[in-house]
């Protein structure tokens, strides 16, 4: 009720003319019958995330080059900016060094440049060191949940109004079926003892759930998206993640170790990923795809073995774990990516599924894809263009070059490491044994 209030009253003292940023007029607030208010704006975001942050960022930018002015809303279900953000993140800077390109001159979370970068094969007892098949010089470890915190200042610094605790559960429509906002949860009991609900209606609306988000979702489906973008069913993975706090003779600032094999079998595409952050901190977790064929596996249960693997638990030993949890993430890739353009607005992020699976990385993606949705928004609604300028512009941008060079890499697992063909690697003696047969 208190978060109702609070809206409210900033959107009357803005009303009755009290400072704001921005020549133009801002939000308006109005109340509907049964207690229900409604905010218009004229873009909605909904989610704070990568995505959601550069594209507000991106449209006040906008604004500020043409000398005008748009009202910008981002709604974030977390408690607070970053509280549903759960990654473990090797931050590839490429999109930030467009969206803000002095961001290293100033005091950002972005400070763990990757020192080492290791690939490992795992059976049950020993970990083989291979050639790592990632780039990541130039990239950073990062929290990515601070990453938002700070991408969340720098757009209310330009007049973005990031509002935290508000679920969005409704797209509202006009009578043409066009878009015209979001419904938002119950946050509050009226004075009759009725339900109240927040309205956050705008001109655009784009949303910025991430992976496999309800509203986005009902739109592909609905609006039949996926059948005119690249035409696949989208595919998943589950990801579970802790972040330890370990000794500080066993920390190494940047260090990166990726992994495939034990627990999990050659058979099942997955792996897992153990990346030093600063303060003694360290994020480790197993990504396991959910087409995995034994359906007694458990992968929470997997993880609790990856995590008593000897190479793994010498340097967990004495440490502390500070945080955990766990997130879908998109696997479809290119073949999956749907037309990201309805009536009214646009889906980015992981909503839309960027996430390029060799690289395990979707962030920069995903915030490139909120600027060129933010760049398209614009032209709409101050130029006259069309929301199709995104579509556009997306399959000309170097998001699509990525994912395109990256298309078969997840399809070819579908039959194992090598396709037809079983594998199973077992170590007798120091020696590492595979053994491979036809399916």
């Amino acid at each position: 009720m208190q978060r109702v209030l609070r809206v409210a009253a900033a959107a009357a003292a803005r009303l009755a003319g009290a400072p704001r940023w921005g020549p133009a007029a801002a939000a308006t607030v109005r109340w509907l019958s049964g207690g229900r208010e409604s905010m218009s704006y004229d873009v909605v975001i909904v989610g704070a995330g990568p995505a959601g942050l550069a594209a507000a960022i991106r449209l006040k930018q906008l604004c500020r080059a043409a000398d005008t002015d748009l009202s910008v809303c981002v709604l974030e279900k977390g408690s607070e900016v970053g509280a549903h953000v759960l990654s473990g993140n090797v931050f590839e800077p490429r999109a930030l060094d467009e969206l803000i390109p002095k961001w290293r001159q100033e005091d950002t979370p972005i400070r763990v440049p990757v020192s080492s970068d290791k690939f490992w094969l795992l059976t049950k007892n020993k970990a083989w060191t291979l050639p790592s098949p990632f780039d990541n010089k130039g990239n950073y470890v990062i929290s990515l949940s601070q990453l938002v915190r700070w991408m969340a200042t720098k757009a209310e610094e330009l007049g973005v109004e990031v509002y935290p605790g508000f679920a969005a559960s409704e797209i509202l429509y006009d009578e043409n079926q066009i878009v015209t906002g979001v419904a938002t949860n119950d946050v509050g009991i009226a004075k009759d003892g009725s339900k109240r609900e927040t309205f956050q209606p705008g001109r655009m609306t784009l949303l910025a759930e991430g992976c496999r988000g309800s509203l986005s979702e009902k739109i592909i489906r609905n609006h039949k998206l996926r059948e005119s973008g690249q035409g696949q069913h989208q595919t998943y993975a589950l990801g579970i993640k802790e972040v330890w706090e370990i000794k500080e003779e066993k920390h190494k600032p940047g260090s990166v170790v990726h992994t495939v094999g034990w627990p999990l079998d050659l058979n099942t595409y997955g792996g897992s990923f153990i990346y030093h952050l600063d303060n003694r901190q360290l994020s480790i977790g197993l990504v396991v795809a959910l087409n995995y064929r034994n359906p007694f596996m458990s992968p929470y249960d997997e993880f609790q073995k990856f995590k008593q693997h000897p190479a793994v638990r010498k340097i967990l030993e004495g440490g502390t774990v500070l945080q955990y949890g766990a997130r879908t993430l998109n696997e479809g890739g290119f073949q999956s990516i749907p037309n990201p353009v309805f009536p009214g607005g646009a889906i980015i992020g992981c909503s839309a599924g960027f996430l390029n699976v060799p690289k395990i990385k979707g962030t920069h993606t995903a915030m490139k894809s909120g600027m060129l949705a933010a760049e398209a928004s614009f032209k709409t609604l101050v130029e006259g263009s069309s929301m199709e300028l995104y579509w556009e512009n997306l399959k000309k941008s170097w998001i699509w070059e990525e994912l395109y060079k990256a298309r078969n890499y997840r399809p070819a697992f579908e039959y194992g490491f090598i396709p037809g063909m079983a594998l199973s690697a077992v170590e007798r003696k120091g020696t590492l044994y595979v053994k491979a047969w036809e399916t």
